[in-house]
């Protein structure tokens, strides 16, 4: 490794600060590169000695990452909390922070966070927007309900988001003004677009050939529905990198009959949140099995009646 370079990145959207280094932490070289592929090819072009890298993740991270990984020995993402407390200090600028990352880099402290593959972070990117749609689509219920508030309409809260309880509400609403009747209109339609977009990106990911197996799987799990499943999938990324299980999920037991056994038993000791908890420790146990061993689930019921 003594011909190894070391190479620490500082990440910003138009600019990336660097800092080359040697293993005894003689600096090689350092300066900014524009943050364009053209300028990035320029600069790993004058690259004479093979090197690793390393750089925070950021929102700009992902592209420069996959750019430069097929001319890196080694590339890694580091937390930013994590990197964010082991250097934090008064003096703080571009050129130092990539010195530090280099220093981590070379004396093998970096704070290494997992860096998903490309063809998975572009999917996972999908299920994000898609989450961001049904959260527009619920802002828009919230409107239309505060706009019939605010004009003392009397409406069925459990009916109203229904398209022909809705249609008919607006049909007999009087002494409202037109203008909150076309509001309510307006609400309708950004509600109903959302909602078939997000709709739409559930069904391209549920089919894409990459995770649908994956999918299917997971969703052999009672309780597991395919919004849970692609969470699960593409936040989870690589299952094979946990070991044992750290953290829970929110769970649906009434699909599941051995969760609701969990949640009953939890609950009958006076606790409705350590009953939620052990339900969704459970259900990521169950998640995490099909997901390792590659097996559709199979019931306590089911298992019982074999033996």
């Amino acid at each position: 490794m003594k011909n190894m370079h070391y190479i620490g990145f500082d990440i910003h959207k138009k600019v990336i600060s660097f800092c080359e280094k040697q293993m005894d932490g003689t600096i090689v070289d350092q300066g900014v590169i524009k943050a364009t592929r053209q300028n990035l090819n320029n600069w790993v072009g004058e690259r004479k000695v093979p090197w690793i890298g390393a750089m925070e993740a950021t929102l700009f991270t992902g592209w420069i990452y996959d750019h430069l990984l097929p001319y890196a020995e080694e590339l890694k993402v580091a937390h930013p909390e994590m990197l964010k407390a082991i250097t934090a200090a008064k003096k703080k600028n571009d050129a130092a922070d990539a010195e530090k990352i280099a220093d981590l880099l070379r004396c093998n402290l970096l704070p290494e966070c997992y860096m998903a593959p490309e063809e998975h972070r572009n999917l996972r990117r999908i299920l994000r927007y898609r989450n961001l749609l049904v959260r527009e689509a619920s802002k828009m219920k919230t409107k239309t309900a505060t706009l019939l508030m605010e004009v003392g309409a009397e409406y069925n809260k459990r009916r109203l988001h229904g398209n022909r309880y809705f249609q008919e509400l607006l049909s007999t609403l009087d002494h409202v003004p037109e203008s909150v009747l076309n509001l309510l209109q307006m609400s309708r339609s950004s509600m109903e677009f959302f909602d078939k977009m997000q709709k739409t990106l559930v069904s391209a990911l549920r089919n894409d050939p990459q995770i649908s197996h994956r999918l299917e799987l997971l969703m052999s799990i009672r309780g597991v529905g395919e919004v849970t499943a692609l969470t699960w999938v593409l936040e989870i990324g690589d299952v094979n990198r946990f070991g044992r299980i750290s953290q829970a999920a929110k769970l649906a037991p009434h699909w599941n009959p051995q969760l609701a056994e969990v949640h009953e038993q939890e609950l009958r000791k006076g606790n409705r949140n350590r009953a939620t908890l052990a339900v969704a420790r459970k259900l990521v146990a169950y998640l995490m099995a099909v997901d390792k061993n590659q097996k559709r689930f199979v019931p306590k019921e089911v298992l019982e009646k074999a033996a």
